[in-house]
């Protein structure tokens, strides 16, 4: 008996998603496999794709163009909270899966389904963010996960899918696992998983050699309004638009690459390599704005609260309902978080070099040395009496 009766399939066009299709039908008995393929901007024509999974045995094969909704409701609020997993990782790939899942859901209703499925190995941390998120939307669809229960090697999951008329790939001259999206890519196996390897040049493809970059800076002006960016050098630009220029003229100056342990959310250590551009210098200059806006109180809460939201998105906590509170405190310190940061670009570095904004904090009658100075220095000596007074008190007991 199957355990579905129609079911809406994450596809990639990769070995696994494909071999799903058949493996669903003839193994667990699913009458109807309709597959999804959602487009985040990874700038391949997804065309070839949909007319795999029909080759494949799917009933239908759908294609959802999400590129727009990728940046404004998953990157732009990762942006505000400065998300780094691990205080480098900016979450290019996690921001991904939240979406995805969203769309199965999406689609399972429209189309009748009684269950998802995806394509996700029982190591890795994308099976946990598609199961919660898709849980949190619709506690009760079943969710499939066939590579996570078949038990073949990779040799016999190209072998079973052949059986079913689906194409043996092509030997790759590659090793490597990649997965692309508008925001980046992520790079591992292969020689990578010795941590000790120097990644070689030819995996990367969005951002330069530090020998083939500019012998001159380029500088950037990057504009935000209350947390979003909006324009560069003045331009305003829609945020894909944005997001794809930026990622062009940073990653041309050899900026936005991440070499790293990382600590999987299953407990296994994993060498991972990010190629994220645009996402690093805005993180990068969105925190700068902050400094500049943001009281101290709230910048340094704020600090613990982006660890948490980090971790959150990470390990496919997106739909719940602490992220929904996290997310109102976030909205709230972004009001006066508009402004533009001067960004300078020069051999593998970006470099803040200015920042400007009409919610500033920054007091330069204050900050001064100058003659211009109208700090009351008289008031330190009380001030420093009484901000010291718990500390002479311990102090004096002690030596008591």
């Amino acid at each position: 008996m199957g355990r579905a009766n129609r079911v809406v399939l994450a596809y990639s066009g990769g070995v696994d998603t494909s071999v799903c299709i058949p493996y669903l039908k003839h193994e667990w008995g699913v009458k109807e496999v309709i597959t999804l393929a959602a487009d985040l901007g990874q700038g391949e024509e997804l065309e070839p794709v949909r007319e795999k999974a029909l080759k494949s045995g799917a009933e239908q094969s759908l294609v959802a163009n999400a590129t727009a909704s990728f940046v404004t409701d998953y990157a732009f609020p990762a942006i505000q909270a400065n998300a780094l997993y691990e205080n480098r990782y900016p979450l290019s790939t996690a921001l991904a899966r939240p979406l995805i899942a969203k769309l199965l859901v999406e689609a399972a209703a429209e189309y009748g389904a009684d269950a998802v499925a995806h394509g996700c190995t029982g190591k890795g941390n994308d099976q946990v963010r598609f199961d919660v998120s898709i849980t949190a939307l619709n506690p009760d669809l079943k969710v499939l996960a066939p590579a996570r229960e078949w038990g073949m090697s990779r040799e016999e999951t190209i072998a079973y899918g052949e059986r079913y008329g689906i194409a043996s790939p092509v030997k790759k001259s590659s090793p490597y696992s990649i997965d692309r999206n508008l925001l980046g890519r992520s790079i591992e196996a292969g020689p990578l998983e010795d941590p000790n390897t120097e990644p070689p040049e030819e995996i990367y493809a969005l951002t330069k050699a530090i020998a083939d970059t500019p012998d001159q800076p380029a500088y950037v002006e990057i504009s935000f309004e209350q947390g979003i960016p909006t324009r560069l050098n003045g331009e305003t630009l829609a945020p894909v638009t944005l997001i794809q220029q930026l990622n062009e003229v940073v990653g041309n100056h050899g900026v936005g690459r991440i070499d790293m342990i990382e600590n999987r959310l299953v407990g296994i250590k994993s060498r991972e390599i990010y190629e994220t551009p645009a996402l690093l210098v805005l993180i990068q200059a969105h925190r700068d704005l902050e400094s500049l806006t943001l009281t101290a109180d709230v910048t340094h809460y704020k600090r613990g609260i982006e660890e948490t939201y980090s971790q959150m998105i990470y390990n496919g906590l997106w739909y719940s309902p602490l992220k929904a509170a996290l997310d109102s405190f976030i909205q709230k310190t972004q009001e006066h978080v508009s402004g533009t940061v001067r960004v300078k670009l020069f051999k593998g570095n970006a470099t803040i070099v200015g920042r400007t904004s009409e919610y500033s904090l920054y007091t330069p009658d204050l900050a001064t040395y100058g003659a211009e100075d109208q700090f009351d220095h008289k008031a330190a000596e009380g001030f420093i009496y009484v901000w010291g007074l718990p500390t002479r008190v311990w102090s004096q007991k002690r030596r008591g």
